[in-house]
């Protein structure tokens, strides 16, 4: 099983460039507008502004957008450079955030509820994606989000492991939406599945490998 030591290396190694790929520094107009586009229809704003719950935040692309839109944001990650960026990205901007290193997949934060939980790209590298759903959906308010955007990547077959210990990853190389949707269902009170490879603006171009959203209810 892989160890939060070589976790936590691997993804500081990564925050170097990690916004260079189009999806995850949103610097392209149109990708950037595509992907607030599909935040707003999927985060159902309260009067005064959401409490987001952003696991697995990264560099912040995507917590940024949301604080633009009105929402509170709080974000987790394993890596602290990529918190450091996260939280640069957000003060330069203008925008308050909340950002905490910790493992996303159990966040400490108490007692603590939300109106959304986001999570982009994480689950297939969890050693127990199932409790991580269980966690998310228990920080959820009455009527709250949760959205999780993932895939089953084209490298899913590859021989060699990101880290360490990756290979014995329940989801490893990603996951099919008929799979996460069957952990997700008895968790919520309605769910569906937006499908996404087919949006090369998203990606930066086209991309061949599965890609979706799958947003629920409580």
């Amino acid at each position: 099983m892989t160890d939060t030591v070589s976790l936590t290396a691997y993804w500081d190694a990564a925050a170097t460039d990690f916004d260079d790929e189009p999806d995850h520094g949103l610097r392209h107009a149109a990708t950037r507008a595509a992907w607030s586009a599909l935040l707003n229809s999927w985060i159902r704003p309260v009067p005064a502004g959401s409490d987001v719950l952003d696991v697995g935040c990264g560099t912040g692309s995507l917590a940024l957008l949301l604080a633009e839109e009105g929402h509170r944001v709080t974000g987790v990650d394993l890596a602290p450079r990529m918190v450091g960026r996260a939280r640069e990205k957000l003060t330069l901007a203008g925008h308050e955030g909340r950002f905490l290193v910790a493992d996303a997949a159990a966040p400490p934060l108490g007692g603590e509820t939300f109106d959304a939980v986001l999570c982009r790209h994480l689950v297939w590298t969890l050693p127990d994606p199932v409790a991580a759903l269980r966690g998310w959906v228990a920080r959820l308010r009455p009527g709250g989000t949760l959205v999780l955007v993932e895939g089953r990547w084209r490298q899913a077959g590859q021989s060699t492991p990101y880290v360490a210990g990756a290979e014995a990853l329940p989801w490893r190389g990603g996951v099919t939406a008929e799979e996460l949707s069957g952990a997700v269902r008895p968790l919520v009170r309605e769910l569906r599945v937006e499908h996404l490879s087919h949006e090369p603006v998203l990606w930066g171009g086209p991309v061949a490998d599965e890609r979706y959203a799958l947003i629920a209810r409580v």
